[in-house]
């Protein structure tokens, strides 16, 4: 038996050792026939091995907070819709390689539901990436510095999503484009991206700092993209434990 046990252990079958295990200690399984005992066990491992995997996906997603679709509050007015975000959670616009672009003012909640996306569209079985704009700029140059570019190259590649927060924020050098649109051109209508930013579609030209890398640019990202813009007020102050004190203030500044 002690060999049976490590050799399970060495297989790495720990569920179906620990459900093993569970029913030789409980004379709740004795009566269950071998087959009827055995589905059980396999059915340990694969929930633990897809409990494994799930893990493994959020953790690599780098997603900038936690959330989970739960908590999103669909009654706050700032044009959400409740079914069409639900759709979007499902991950079909993701196997049509397809982007999705929120725009909105700061505090709307823009990162949050992007987060919320890719928390759900892992639990789906996606490959998620999350990173603000700067930092996945920074990652590409300097792979090109160190020579690991190819290797980061494969890995973005095999990402279903990747979230750039941040979009825009800050205005794009020439060099920056050129980075952008190589990156995009890899992702062409092979994998999908979800782009958070302030900015309208209509001003993201100006942002872009060379004419010509600007209309490469949005040629390969407008076309296919599904958008969601956001407005409202900040859901930091709405959310906020001050926020009666401040309405309060608010009112005594305008009486005064």
């Amino acid at each position: 038996m002690q060999q049976t046990l490590d050799q399970l252990k060495t297989l790495r079958l720990i569920g179906l050792l620990e459900a093993w295990q569970e029913q030789q200690g409980q004379s709740t399984y004795h009566d269950l026939t071998f087959d009827e005992r055995f589905a059980l066990l396999v059915e340990r491992e694969y929930l633990r091995r897809q409990h494994q995997r799930l893990q493994r996906r959020l953790k690599q997603a780098h997603l900038s907070t936690p959330a989970t679709l739960e908590a999103v509050d669909f009654q706050v007015a700032r044009g959400l819709k409740k079914t069409q975000f639900l759709e979007w959670a499902q991950g079909q616009w993701l196997s049509q390689h397809l982007n999705l672009i929120f725009m909105g003012p700061t505090g709307v909640g823009k990162t949050f539901l992007a987060c919320v996306l890719a928390d759900h569209l892992c639990k789906q079985g996606y490959n998620v990436r999350y990173f603000k704009t700067a930092e996945l700029l920074s990652e590409l140059k300097f792979a090109k510095v160190d020579g690991s570019f190819p290797k980061l190259r494969k890995q973005l590649a095999a990402f279903d999503l990747i979230i750039l927060d941040e979009w825009l924020r800050d205005a794009l050098s020439p060099n920056d484009a050129r980075e952008v649109l190589d990156f995009l051109d890899d992702r062409y209508r092979r994998s999908s991206c979800l782009l958070a930013t302030q900015f309208p579609v209509n001003q993201w030209h100006p942002q872009i700092q060379d004419p010509t890398l600007a209309d490469a640019i949005l040629d390969r990202l407008v076309h296919d993209s599904l958008r969601l813009t956001l407005k409202g007020e900040s859901m930091r102050k709405l959310t906020s434990p001050l926020q009666g004190q401040t309405d309060l203030i608010a009112e005594e500044n305008a009486m005064a």
